[in-house]
């Protein structure tokens, strides 16, 4: 069997509160969680969990032998590290485990989740957590799942297997072949549903068994990484140390890593170029967000988690690829630079611009974006600043005028900024709510420019002078009208039977009060500019308002579904005797 596998990477998922440092804290018997607010993971961290702890939390169920040397576990909110750790053209990560609460199955993010895996093509298997919420169920603490099981009720292990089984249908619809763990021959053609409950360890040993298998079956024959030969990692944070400076957390998936080694690490601009000062290596077992008693180490080999301290690397790049370089520099920074380059975007076309926190949690967003064909002008990393504010106020297209921002902060003064202009704002951390959320407001605004629109079309109306109603014979015409069909409004011209046009609604009246328009079947008084009274005007006339061309084409192709019978008849009789003259007008 081929020596020097490294430790596989396995990243934890899954929606925010359905039991991922739970499950975690359960194999390290730690309580992160316990320190963390809303007992929601707030970092991405690693957990190393050599293969003697694997072996004694499996017991009897552990079976055979492995070169691999243990799992290194990433626990991430929501799916974080698995947007963030990236490698040139896939995931970080060699297995997963989507964590779902049994009782409340897929959420959102859970399926956000499962789409990023399908799309990386990495192996998973679903843990159907807090089984021992289900009516009846006799704790059985840290018993493998299959013992457990035989020591439940028969109606308590039906309900446990109506509940897997629509997890399983669920998954179906996603594509996938699945059945709960114990029924699965081969775990390459369908995915394992593993009940567990991380509150009292059952299933736990049942999962690392599981993991260990899968990394067996699917790594140990095409693991492309070693655990020897020059390093490569990704940057989980860049993060500011008491006594260190600025230090990179960072996932050293391939190779191996000194103290003293040149490294070459992704930035906005050209990448840095830095030599090792320290490596800072967290104890087995313990976590890396909470752990502060570092070890300093002379020497780290894949795969494992840790912290970097060189000079000069304040402008480093969550996310992006930090290399050991021999005499390769120039080379692999070119390298480094372009796998960043092809992310952010910079163009000329009209779209949104996008802001992200990480160069992988970027290409997430755009990703999703790109398939909902929401066009990006503009899309890179770091917090909302003055200038992206002053750059989005250059858009015209009042629908593009909009900064996306995923997990990032605005800046003081671009908050100070944004508050005078008409920009809309949209941030959050995870990824299918701010394309929800824009989608909702694009709908919304459509809505609106579609009603001022209508609001400002002029509508067809037509009125008929009513029979001794003349109170006034010109400067202005005052008569009394009964409103025939659509709307009439001041200031809007008239037009006679015959075509022509004979002047401008000046006021409008009802009851002595002034109303600036009337609707089918009104009786008002109106005050015309332009005509008088027995010459070119007539009791008994039926006037029209006068709509331009473009008007009433909308009218009669975009309103016309929507308008009541009496509007319908105003705009053929209009539009009828504009047409004597020019068959074509309006059309």
């Amino acid at each position: 069997m081929e020596q020097n596998l490294r430790t596989p990477i396995v990243s934890v998922m899954g929606h925010v509160d359905h039991g991922k440092t739970s499950v975690l804290d359960k194999i390290r018997g730690t309580a992160v969680v316990d320190r963390e607010a809303g007992l929601i993971t707030q970092h991405i961290g690693a957990t190393e969990v050599p293969l003697d702890v694997v072996k004694r939390v499996c017991g009897p169920l552990f079976k055979g032998d492995t070169a691999i040397p243990g799992l290194l576990f990433i626990d991430t909110p929501g799916h974080r590290a698995f947007t963030t750790l990236r490698t040139r053209g896939g995931a970080l990560s060699d297995l997963a485990v989507v964590v779902i609460d049994i009782n409340e199955g897929f959420q959102p993010q859970t399926l956000e989740v499962i789409d990023i895996l399908k799309r990386f093509k990495t192996p998973f298997v679903v843990v159907a957590n807090k089984i021992d919420k289900i009516h009846g169920w006799n704790p059985q603490p840290d018993q493998s799942f299959i013992l457990s099981f035989q020591k439940q009720q028969e109606r308590v292990r039906n309900a446990l297997d109506e509940k897997i089984y629509i997890i399983i249908g669920k998954l179906y619809e996603l594509g996938f072949s699945s059945d709960r763990y114990d029924r699965v021959r081969d775990f390459q053609k369908n995915i394992g549903v593993i009940p567990i409950s991380a509150k009292t360890g059952e299933g736990m040993p049942d999962l690392l068994m599981v993991l260990m298998g899968l990394a067996r079956k699917f790594l140990e024959k095409n693991l492309q990484y070693r655990a020897v030969g020059p390093g490569t990692g990704a940057v989980l944070e860049v993060k500011e140390e008491v006594g260190l400076g600025t230090t990179l957390d960072v996932i050293l998936y391939d190779g191996e890593l000194k103290v003293g080694d040149t490294i070459v690490v992704g930035s906005l601009g050209t990448p840095i170029v830095t030599k090792v000062r320290a490596l800072l290596k967290p104890r087995p077992l313990s976590d890396m967000r909470v752990e502060d008693k570092f070890k300093h180490v002379d020497k780290v080999v894949a795969a494992s988690g840790i912290k970097i301290a060189a000079p000069n690397l304040e402008k480093a790049l969550s996310g992006s690829e930090v290399r050991v370089a021999t005499d390769n520099v120039d080379e692999i920074s070119a390298q480094i630079k372009s796998g960043i380059d092809e992310v952010l975007i910079e163009t000329e076309t009209n779209g949104i611009m996008v802001k992200a926190d990480t160069i992988g949690s970027l290409e997430a967003l755009l990703n999703e974006f790109k398939k909902e064909e929401i066009p990006i002008r503009k899309a890179s990393i770091g917090d909302i600043s003055k200038r992206d504010i002053a750059e989005v106020k250059t858009i015209k297209e009042p629908l593009f005028s909009v900064i996306v921002g995923f997990d990032v902060d605005v800046l003081p003064d671009a908050r100070e900024e944004l508050a005078d202009t008409g920009i809309k704002l949209f941030v959050n951390d995870v990824i299918y709510k701010l394309i929800e959320d824009y989608r909702d407001w694009v709908l919304e605004q459509k809505q609106l420019m579609e009603k001022s629109r209508y609001e400002a079309i002029i509508k067809p109306g037509r009125f008929k002078i009513l029979p001794d109603c003349t109170f006034r014979q010109s400067k202005p015409a005052v008569v009394g009208v009964r409103v025939l069909g659509g709307i009439i409004k001041t200031k809007l011209e008239l037009m006679k039977e015959d075509g022509s046009i004979i002047g401008r609604i000046k006021g409008i009246q009802e009851h002595n009060e002034n109303i600036g328009e009337a609707t089918a079947g009104m009786e008002v008084a109106v005050a015309i500019d332009g005509p008088i009274v027995g010459r070119q005007i007539k009791e008994g006339d039926t006037l029209y308002i006068d709509v331009p061309e473009k008007h009433a084409k909308i009218s009669e192709q975009e309103l016309f579904e929507s308008m009541g019978i009496e509007d319908k008849e105003s705009l053929m009789a209009y539009m009828e005797i504009k047409r004597r003259d020019n068959p074509f007008w309006g059309k």
